[in-house]
């Protein structure tokens, strides 16, 4: 007998189930395996202190990551708010950090990390202030949201030149074999 192996899309994923396979659609924001992502630094669906916004010493959060799928080759991480600028009538969603070709065998980027101290082969894209790096919550109004999505994918990707979220997204495309999110909250204190 002779296994062949299939590229899925991003959104589907292959369980065996009694012989069987069978295809299942995660939903938007759900894992689409037991890959983990966390923040010792807040709960899910937490509070993001202080230090990790404007308001703070703007440094990034402390993230965790655990149980990477097999045939993972390099991971991707975006950090952005859907509830720009106002959550009541959301018109853009801002990005705040954009990381590809970690290594998978990183397990988690320390609170703070400086480019330099990147693990090797970590290649940065440009956030919505248009430069490379973390930039941290700083919302105008309101509560926002604000979502750490990391990828598993099947390739380490070429150079992209900072690429944007979009441009990294595009590149990602086909290649994603799960996705793990934590998402904070923060609302400043005018």
């Amino acid at each position: 007998m002779s296994i062949r192996k299939f590229k899925l899309p991003a959104a589907l994923f292959a369980v065996i189930a009694g012989g069987s396979l069978v295809l299942a659609e995660t939903a938007p924001g759900q894992e689409s395996t037991s890959m983990k992502l966390q923040s010792p630094a807040f709960a899910r669906q937490g509070e993001i202190p202080a230090r990790f916004t404007c308001d703070g010493d703007d440094l990034s959060p402390p993230l965790v990551w655990s149980e990477i799928p097999p045939g993972t080759k390099s991971l991707a991480l975006i950090v952005d708010d859907p509830d720009a600028p106002d959550p009541k009538a959301p018109k853009m969603t801002w990005v705040h950090w954009v990381l590809y070709n970690l290594p998978v065998e990183a397990g988690g980027l320390p609170e703070g990390v400086k480019p330099e101290s990147l693990p090797a082969g970590t290649q940065q894209g440009l956030n919505d202030w248009k430069r490379t790096g973390y930039g941290g919550p700083c919302p105008p109004i309101g509560e926002h949201r604000y979502f750490h999505k990391l990828y598993a994918l099947d390739v380490v990707l070429a150079d992209l030149d900072h690429p944007s979220k979009v441009k990294l997204e595009q590149a990602m495309q086909g290649h994603v074999l799960a996705k793990a999110e934590w998402i904070g909250v923060y609302r400043r204190n005018k």
